[in-house]
């Protein structure tokens, strides 16, 4: 399992916010490349880098982006406001993977061409659900679908690589939630990595019990109660 630390970014700050909600922000770092470092030599398979103004139609972070990937040799994917080809195809020129979510939902003919395009294990989908229920546009709107049934159709049109998160949980260290987890997990060919509510290396443990290819490490690794070198010991 993969260990994958999250910088979520908002004004060139590395911030977390509490269930997305950008008026429960906490700023942890005004340098995002010395964090993005600091995970590397600690051990980090990959890094999780979201523009979370780009997620909510705030603004940009793509040139403190850049300057991450410059500075870092694991692999990264790049997440937030991916909802344009000609960013995507910008972004994938620098980044290992992208992290599509709004879009995936909007514009299945643009996703057919990219994922042609890219191919599937450069494309991660971004599910995010409220208890089992789709949500886009930076977890603002409802869409109605349900979760499972849009990983279904997703497999189908030749994805594989899944990015789950229960907004509920996200930024709460309450623990991840596992049933949506294990549900997903257990779709053929579907590698899920889990996202939200890690709080302590037995949460990872859980996490990895329901053969997940990875997990998200957030608030929990920036308040010191997890470190990655914890995590890979269990991973």
């Amino acid at each position: 399992m993969k260990i994958i630390p999250a910088i979520d970014l908002m004004s060139g700050q590395v911030v977390r916010l509490y269930r997305g909600d950008p008026k429960q922000k906490t700023v942890y770092n005004n340098n995002p490349i010395e964090i993005a470092k600091r995970w590397e030599e600690n051990g980090a398979d990959m890094l999780h880098i979201v523009d979370l103004d780009a997620t909510l139609g705030l603004g940009s972070n793509l040139e403190t982006i850049k300057k991450i990937l410059k500075e870092v040799s694991i692999p990264v994917e790049v997440a937030g406001g991916l909802r344009t080809e000609s960013l995507i195809m910008e972004i994938t020129k620098i980044s290992n993977r992208i992290v599509i979510g709004t879009l995936a939902f909007k514009d299945k003919e643009l996703l057919k061409k990219l994922l042609s395009s890219l191919g599937s294990k450069k494309i991660v989908i971004s599910v995010d659900h409220k208890d089992g229920e789709i949500v886009i546009h930076g977890w603002q709107d409802r869409t109605g679908i349900k979760l499972i049934d849009s990983i279904k159709e997703f497999l189908e049109m030749g994805f594989t690589e899944f990015l789950l998160t229960n907004v509920n949980r996200d930024g709460t260290m309450q623990g991840p939630d596992m049933e949506y987890l294990e549900q997903a997990c257990n779709l053929q060919n579907a590698n899920v990595i889990a996202s939200g509510g890690i709080s302590n290396v037995d949460d990872v443990k859980d996490v990895k019990e329901k053969n997940a290819f990875g997990v998200i490490l957030g608030k929990a690794l920036y308040e010191n109660k997890i470190s990655i070198q914890e995590a890979k010991k269990i991973a």
